[in-house]
């Protein structure tokens, strides 16, 4: 079990009662998102409240349909929300202007997909270096440059720097994608099924990259699909339909299996934790 470097007290205690001790990073209140369709308009998320901790790394699962990649939409500004609040940090992001969002989270914002999204006429260090040049930060290329090794480094791929995307494997690939996530220092990463393009072995080197960067105190929010990887997590959020059904926190004690502590008020959906 990978513990959030925000806990503390008794280990048994649900996400709400830990979120008392400090404010929240990530703090929504009835989010709503609706599209609009020739039969009238489709919820995507009704009414969605969450908060998330500094320092937490948190599985966001459910079936497909279920308004997991919405809720990171959402929170990242890439899509804006119908009604509600959405605040990260000191900044109120349902109420910024396009240009402001995207200065926003050039800054702030970590966003890591399945499908790695690089630019293959760029090496791998020069996807990195991208988006220090939008956010105009670490001002001289040798800046970049540096800073963009450092990160593949981390990431343990430093010596694939200079070979384009299409020289390397999906999961080189993706660690690619998580330094160039990080080029600008985040204050937290969304990562919209970062494994799901993988296969298990390599899925779970990427894992230990994501449990490395938390127990250096990033915060990181994880829509998945592979109950695996969510088990190992220490708290998982649960869609169904638009809504929050779960949000649980997994304890593991005296080295028993892991048990699921439900949080709150919930509705569990028919069939349990079967999703797939």
């Amino acid at each position: 079990m990978f513990h959030r470097s925000s806990g503390g007290g008794d280990p048994m205690c649900s996400p709400a009662g830990s979120q008392q001790q400090e404010p929240p990073l990530i703090d929504l209140r009835q989010v709503k998102k609706a599209y609009k369709t020739p039969a009238g308009d489709f919820y995507a998320l009704k009414g969605i409240d969450l908060r998330i901790q500094p320092g937490e790394f948190i599985a966001v699962v459910g079936k497909s349909g279920a308004g997991k990649s919405t809720l990171i939409n959402m929170i990242t500004g890439i899509d804006r929300l119908t009604s509600g609040e959405v605040r990260v940090g000191p900044h109120a992001v349902h109420k910024m202007s396009e240009d402001q969002i995207a200065a926003w989270r050039g800054q702030n914002v970590g966003v890591i997909f399945q499908f790695f999204r690089l630019l293959p006429m760029l090496t791998c260090v020069q996807n990195v270096m991208l988006p220090m040049d939008f956010a105009n930060r670490y001002h001289t290329l040798k800046e970049r440059r540096e800073r963009a090794l450092y990160l593949l480094e981390q990431v343990g791929i430093a010596e694939q720097a200079d070979k384009l995307p299409s020289a390397v494997s999906g999961g080189q690939r993706q660690r690619v994608a998580i330094a160039r996530a990080l080029a600008n220092d985040p204050i937290f990463l969304a990562a919209d099924e970062p494994t799901g393009n993988l296969d298990s072995k390599t899925a779970d080197a990427v894992f230990r990259v994501f449990e490395k960067l938390v127990g250096e105190g990033k915060t990181i929010l994880m829509v998945t699909h592979d109950w695996d990887l969510a088990s190992r997590l220490d708290r998982v959020v649960r869609l169904a339909d638009g809504e929050i059904v779960a949000d649980t926190e997994q304890v593991s004690v005296l080295g028993a299996p892991h048990r699921l502590v439900e949080a709150n008020r919930q509705r569990r959906a028919p069939g349990g934790w079967t999703d797939a």
